[in-house]
């Protein structure tokens, strides 16, 4: 089986967009609030949705999407605790649905009601009810502020209440941002990496997995500028008296094959053990266009993989199949039940 761990719902019908316009507006006049929560949206609309991407699963070999909320459409930093609350049990519910209806296709993860200044403890309902409906992990987003980073960094204890609820049920964390609205940073291009990267160096600056020995954490998009820059992050935890890195994170901290070009792709698999990459794809999201260098779409990130000369069997097997399993322990019993 070929698991991809990182796939967006970014073909959502039109009605949970138009819910979404008037529920912000609805902070300004109330008169514009949504009339009911009630969607209206079909099985059959649902299935039809997700027809691109199920499309690209057969034609690029993959079996298994790890299937989430559009990340920009989070969008913690918009509208109120409330709304967000809303927004967020909206959003997962339509996962949980299209997940249900294609469990061969599709595993779901959720997102969470987070809101800058607001402690992440305040997320604990969401998580249990996700875990609940059969989640094999969420979303977590380091930077509620959308590119300002007003909250307290991960290793902060503001966040140790979620996290010893992400324990007791099992379920890990992706570290992903949402949006930007900080003009500096493109939210794709620039906010998204910015997060991961800033992820990695807050948690080589603590020592959270002490605290937290059973939290696991996946950074996105290939960890963002850590395998490019290992040797500083591994020089930087030697001056700050950290382990080193292996023993460090790397026991709880993986990384996705978001990476669209094969030179990052064999940079990565050199640098990162084989046990911390899961394969990922993203697809549909940030980059959808084809290479003109290579005539294939820049998120075929399975090609890059198997273009890869140095890999074994057994370390392939892992990339797409045994560390999502692995790593994601909530999965590996869904997909045990099915068989």
């Amino acid at each position: 089986m070929i698991i991809d761990i990182h796939g967006h719902y970014t073909t959502e019908p039109q009605a949970l967009l138009a819910f979404r316009d008037k529920q912000l507006a609805g902070l300004a006049d109330p008169m514009r609030k949504p009339a009911t929560n009630d969607l209206g949206i079909t099985d059959e609309e649902l299935v039809k949705s997700v027809e691109p991407q199920m499309k690209l699963q057969r034609e690029r070999g993959s079996d298994l999407t790890i299937f989430s909320p559009r990340a920009a459409g989070m969008a913690h930093h918009v509208g109120s605790e409330a709304t967000g609350i809303e927004w967020s049990r909206m959003s997962n519910d339509l996962i949980q649905r299209i997940c249900t209806l294609l469990p061969d296709n599709f595993a779901p993860v959720g997102q969470l009601p987070q809101h800058p200044g607001v402690a992440p403890k305040n997320c604990v309902p969401e998580l249990e009810r996700l875990a609940r409906l059969g989640f094999v992990g969420v979303n977590l987003n380091p930077d509620p502020a959308g590119g300002y980073w007003t909250d307290p960094p991960l290793t902060d204890k503001w966040w140790y209440p979620l996290y010893e609820k992400l324990c007791e049920l099992d379920m890990t964390a992706m570290i992903h941002v949402t949006s930007s609205c900080n003009p500096n940073f493109h939210y794709t291009g620039a906010h998204y990496i910015n997060g991961d990267t800033t992820a990695f160096m807050q948690l080589i600056q603590g020592n959270l997995f002490k605290d937290f020995p059973a939290l696991r954490f996946v950074i996105p998009h290939g960890g963002g500028a850590v395998p490019f820059h290992w040797g500083r992050y591994r020089g930087l935890a030697q001056e700050m008296k950290k382990p080193l890195l292996g023993e460090h994170l790397l026991g709880n901290v993986f990384f996705d094959t978001c990476v669209y070009h094969y030179p990052g792709i064999e940079l990565m698999s050199k640098v990162i053990p084989v046990d911390n990459i899961l394969f990922a794809s993203e697809m549909l999201g940030a980059v959808k266009g084809i290479d003109p260098e290579t005539g294939h779409n820049y998120d075929d990130t399975k090609r890059y993989i198997d273009q890869l000369r140095t890999l074994s069997e057994a370390d392939r097997h892992k990339i797409f199949e045994a560390n999502a399993r692995r790593v994601y322990p909530r999965l590996d019993k869904r997909l045990r039940k099915k068989t």
